[in-house]
C-alpha cells in the first residue's frame, strides 16, 4: 500500500464507530511456575503468582477497534456473577466503547482461564453455558442491537459458540444492519455457514473452512476451491481465511482470490489474535480501503498481536511500522512499534549512543511542544518520544479527545528534527515503555517533580538521569481547545 494511502486509512479510523455483537467473555490469566511433580499424580504443581483478567471474545474485537483509534458499541449477554460484573467495570474504563450487556441470572458468565508458566500455556478451564439463550433474552439483545444499528459504520458478529448467536439472534442482527445498508463481518464458529447468509464477508479459520465446505484446505487452491464452494451458495461476498503460519486468504464471489504470508515475526500468544483481524478488517473497510487492502492491514495487525502476551491488542502505529515504506527518504519515517523500537534503540546503545525518553499526548503541537523536545534532544545522543493512543487520551481527557488521532500526532512528531523515534503507548502511563526502553534520560516538564514522574525511580536507580525541561509559558493544548470551542460557538 502506498504511504500517502496508508496515512489516510489510519487517520480515517479516527471517525469510524463498530458495532459488535456476540459472546463476550471473561480472559483470565494466572500466572505462575512449575517446579516439580504432584506426588498425588504425575501431574505438575503450578504455583501461582499473579492474574490478570481482560475482556475476551466479542468483547476483545470491541477492544481492539477502540486500540485501534475508532469507537464501538458492544451488544451481548452476562451472568448475573462477579465475573459479569468485572467485566463490565473494565469495559466501562474506555469512553469509547459502549456496552449494552443484557443480564441473564440462568447462565454464568463466561470465563476463560488460562494457566501460564514461563511464557506458556499449560492448561486452560472455561466456565461457561452454550445453551442458546432464553426468547425473552435473545429478544432484549436484538431489540438493543437493532436501535443502535443507524449509528454505526459497521456491524460485527462476534460467535464464539456460547448461545448468545443462535440462529434467530444471527438472522435479525443480519437481516437489521443490511436494511439500512452496513457492511456485515462474521466470525463464525457454526458449521453450517447458511446460518450467516447475508454477510458481506466472513473471516473463517482453516479448520472452520474446511468444516464448513467438506473438503481439505491446506494449500492455496484447496482454499480457493473450498471457499467458492461456500461463495457460489451466495452465503456472502467474500471469505477471508486466516491460516496461522501459512497468512491469509482472499477469496470473493467475483472469482479473485489473494494470498497474504504470514506477517508474525515471533509468536507468543495467539489468544484474541483473530479478533485484531476482525477488528482490523473493520476499520480498513469503513476507511475507505478495498478488501484486499483491509485484509493486508489486518495480516500486519495479526502479526503484531502473537507477538505479545496475552489477549492482546493493537494501535495504529504499532501498523504502520510494520507497513511504511522509506518513501524514497534516506530514513524512515520514525514510527515504530515496541518491538522495532528496542531494535532501534539496541543499535543505537551498540554504537555507544547516549538514549533520551520523554512522553505525552502532544494533541495539537504548539511551541511549549517544541521547546520541550529540543531541551530533552539535547540531553543525549538521540530522543525516542513515547506518544499516548487515542485510547489512553480518551480514558485520560474525555471522549472529545483528542483532535487528532495518533497517526496524525506521530506523523508530526517524526517529521521533527529533534526526534528520532516515536513510539505509541496503550497504557495510561508510559512505565511499562520506560521499563522497555532503560533511557539513559527522562526528560519532563518543570511543572513535574520527581516524585511525580513515572518512570524517575526507575532511571535514577540504573544510574541515568531526570531532567526537568523549563516551559515556555501560555501555550497549553487544553486551553487552544477551550478557545476554539468558543469561538466556533460565537
Amino acid at each position: 500500500m502506498h504511504f500517502d494511502s496508508l496515512i489516510r486509512l489510519l487517520n480515517n479510523f479516527h471517525s469510524a464507530q463498530v458495532l459488535v455483537i456476540g459472546d463476550v467473555m471473561l480472559d483470565r490469566f494466572v500466572c505462575g511456575r512449575v517446579e516439580r511433580i504432584s506426588p498425588e499424580a504425575p501431574i505438575p504443581v503450578f504455583s501461582v503468582e499473579k492474574s490478570q483478567d481482560m475482556p475476551g471474545g466479542a468483547a476483545n474485537v470491541a477492544r481492539n477497534i477502540v486500540d485501534l483509534g475508532a469507537k464501538a458499541i458492544l451488544f451481548g449477554v452476562v451472568g448475573e456473577d462477579a465475573a459479569g460484573d468485572d467485566l463490565r467495570a473494565q469495559l466501562t474504563a474506555s469512553p469509547a466503547l459502549r456496552a449494552h450487556l443484557v443480564t441473564d441470572a440462568s447462565r454464568p458468565t463466561s470465563v476463560k482461564m488460562r494457566y501460564v508458566a514461563d511464557g506458556h500455556q499449560v492448561m486452560r478451564a472455561d466456565s461457561e453455558s452454550c445453551t442458546p439463550l432464553s426468547p425473552e433474552v435473545a429478544s432484549r439483545l436484538v431489540e438493543a442491537f437493532s436501535r443502535a444499528v443507524a449509528e454505526a459504520d459497521l456491524c460485527v458478529l462476534s460467535d464464539y459458540a456460547k448461545g448468545a448467536l443462535s440462529d434467530a439472534v444471527v438472522r435479525a442482527a443480519i437481516d437489521a444492519a443490511r436494511r439500512l445498508g452496513k457492511i456485515v463481518i462474521v466470525d463464525p464458529k457454526c458449521k453450517d455457514f447458511t446460518k450467516y447468509r447475508g454477510a458481506t464477508l466472513i473471516t473463517p479459520n482453516r479448520l472452520e473452512l474446511q468444516q464448513a465446505c467438506g473438503e481439505n484446505c491446506d494449500t492455496h487452491a484447496e482454499i480457493v476451491v473450498g471457499a467458492r464452494r461456500l461463495l457460489e451458495a451466495q452465503i456472502c461476498d467474500f471469505l477471508v481465511v486466516t491460516r496461522g503460519k501459512d497468512g491469509m486468504s482472499v477469496v470473493g464471489r467475483d472469482g479473485s482470490a489473494v494470498h497474504l504470508p504470514t506477517a508474525a515475526r515471533q509468536v507468543f500468544d495467539v489468544s484474541g489474535a483473530g479478533d485484531t483481524v476482525v477488528a482490523a478488517l473493520a476499520l480498513g473497510l469503513v476507511g475507505g480501503a478495498d478488501i484486499f487492502d483491509a485484509a493486508a492491514v489486518a495480516n500486519v495487525a495479526a502479526g503484531v498481536a502473537v507477538g505479545k502476551r496475552g489477549t492482546a491488542t493493537v494501535t495504529q502505529a504499532e501498523i504502520m511500522g510494520d507497513l511504511t515504506p522509506t518513501d524514497g527518504r534516506t530514513d524512515p519515517l520514525k514510527i515504530y512499534g515496541l518491538d522495532s523500537v528496542l531494535r532501534l534503540v539496541r543499535g543505537w546503545r551498540q554504537q555507544g549512543l547516549k538514549i533520551a525518553f520523554t512522553n505525552g499526548c502532544f494533541d495539537l503541537l504548539h511551541p511549549g511542544h517544541i521547546s520541550l523536545l529540543e531541551q530533552a534532544r539535547r540531553t543525549a545522543d538521540r530522543l525516542v518520544v513515547g506518544l499516548n493512543s487515542d485510547s489512553s487520551i480518551c480514558r485520560l481527557k474525555g471522549p472529545n479527545r483528542p483532535v487528532h488521532g495518533e497517526i496524525a500526532r506521530a506523523t508530526v512528531l517524526a517529521a521533527l528534527k529533534s526526534v528520532d523515534a516515536v513510539v505509541v503507548f496503550s497504557q495510561d502511563t508510559p512505565l511499562e515503555l520506560i521499563e522497555a526502553l532503560e533511557p539513559d534520560v527522562l526528560v519532563k516538564g518543570a511543572d513535574y517533580t520527581l516524585d511525580t514522574i513515572i518512570g524517575a525511580d526507575l532511571v535514577l536507580k540504573r544510574g541515568g538521569r531526570v531532567v526537568l525541561a523549563e516551559l515556555l509559558v501560555g501555550h497549553s493544548t487544553t486551553e487552544s481547545v477551550k478557545r476554539a470551542a468558543t469561538v466556533s460557538a460565537t
